[in-house]
């Protein structure tokens, strides 16, 4: 069962000013995700971006936002076809268990100066 959809949308521009404070990269991205994002080049920032909307989908999609959540725990890569999934550790992991998710579906855009990022978490519904 669906039990939640997130969107967000996130402009560039955002990442690029994040990138000349020293250290605030790596407040919010897991060092995978960097070390794949700054290998695709010109288009790095792009990358970052799509993955922070990520992470605010998320958080959307379960409904409760990214409160108490270390972003760095929300872990966004590609598959060895290319496919965009999200892997969760420690906080983020606990969110989504708590929100009765066990499936992510994850599917990211970005052309010129924005970035989207599309979740929806499956699970187990819980009686209120």
């Amino acid at each position: 069962m669906i039990l939640g959809i997130g969107l967000d949308v996130v402009h560039v521009h955002r990442l690029e000013r994040w990138r000349d404070t020293p250290g605030l990269l790596e407040r919010f991205f897991h060092p995978e995700e960097l070390k794949a994002a700054m290998s695709r080049g010109s288009t790095a920032m792009l990358s970052l971006a799509a993955r922070f909307a990520a992470k605010e989908a998320f958080g959307k999609a379960i409904g409760t936002g990214l409160s108490g959540i270390t972003l760095k725990n929300i872990l966004v890569l590609n598959n060895h076809n290319g496919k965009p999934c999200m892997e969760l550790f420690g906080n983020a992991l606990e969110a989504l268990h708590a929100a009765g998710g066990d499936i992510i579906h994850l599917s990211l855009t970005h052309e010129r100066d924005n970035a989207l990022a599309m979740v929806v978490i499956e699970g187990e519904a819980h009686d209120e």
